[in-house]
């Protein structure tokens, strides 16, 4: 790995952004998939729940509908129901804490100049925001409430409106992200950081929208890759077992791994909350650098000190 520290504070255009992204991608992946994998443990144990109550009701509906094995389909919606609020519930709080993890190792990396090594600074930068975090959580809710609604209109409208609608998520994405870094970095209220993250975002529109759009798209197809290994597996042994006529209802192998294959899936879409994340951690500091020059100041104000 090379250790040499990337500075985020420096003004950047789309392109240099997308190769600092990936640079700094590969350059942490060991240290913050660490800290992911420690502080997301109880996390994965209600997920690996959620879709064995998921993969069991599917399993039972499966059988009711094929005449086979001793599952009702009152029981098997019961599990299905189950499995989805667990799902649902478990997935905002996993999402919340990747968001946040994301965001505080970028700053910690930017402070400390270096990979960071102990995962406590982090997950102590969290903590002490707890409170904050939770009410910008509440308000992202219903901000993407408001944007599911005007998604809705223009999606109404043919092409144009599409593409309004891609904008505009691109846009609502880069200004929570920022807001959300701004928040941490700059001990805002989750109000002010939101109104700061608008200025940000607004006066760099089609830079964050270009942004999230690449970056998203390289990311997604990355994921695409890491869900089709579960994908496969599951894949190959359905093939297998509908071939030799195994009784999905009856099989503790099957329910295993259909079990393990959906909690894979869960967690690396979890994964990616701290990806897409990262991408509006380096433009916020590229856009911060942008406004205010703070970096640029300082090493101005090294230089008068050395001479």
């Amino acid at each position: 790995m090379n250790d040499k520290h990337i500075e985020l504070r420096q003004r950047r255009d789309l392109g240099d952004i997308i190769t600092v992204y990936f640079d700094f991608f590969k350059q942490n992946l060991k240290s913050f998939t660490n800290i992911f994998v420690n502080y997301n443990g109880i996390f994965i144990l209600l997920l690996l729940g959620a879709s064995y109550l998921m993969v069991t009701g599917g399993v039972g509906l499966y059988s009711v509908e094929n005449g086979f094995g001793n599952a009702t389909e009152e029981e098997s919606f019961l599990y299905l129901g189950l499995g989805f609020s667990l799902f649902f519930f478990v997935f905002l709080g996993i999402a919340a804490l990747n968001y946040s993890l994301a965001s505080a190792y970028m700053i910690k990396y930017e402070q400390g100049k270096k990979v960071v090594s102990d995962k406590k600074e982090v997950w102590q930068m969290v903590k002490d925001n707890t409170g904050k975090i939770f009410i910008f959580i509440i308000l992202l809710l219903v901000i993407y409430f408001a944007f599911i609604i005007v998604s809705f209109i223009f999606i109404l409208i043919p092409i144009l409106g599409t593409l309004a609608q891609y904008v505009i998520q691109f846009f609502v994405t880069s200004w929570l992200g920022i807001s959300f870094m701004v928040m941490l970095n700059e001990n805002k209220s989750p109000t002010d950081a939101l109104g700061e993250g608008w200025d940000l975002v607004k006066n760099n529109f089609w830079k964050c929208v270009g942004v999230n759009f690449i970056l998203g798209l390289l990311v997604g197809l990355l994921l695409i890759l890491l869900l089709s290994i579960p994908g496969i597996i599951v894949g190959i042994y359905s093939f297998h077992a509908l071939d030799t006529g195994v009784n999905f209802g009856e099989s503790a192998v099957a329910k295993i791994i259909y079990t393990l294959g959906a909690s894979v899936f869960l967690i690396i879409m979890a994964y990616s909350q701290s990806l897409s994340q990262f991408i509006n951690g380096i433009l916020y500091f590229s856009l911060h650098e942008d406004k205010y020059n703070v970096n640029t100041r300082e090493k101005i104000d090294q230089i008068g000190l050395g001479e």
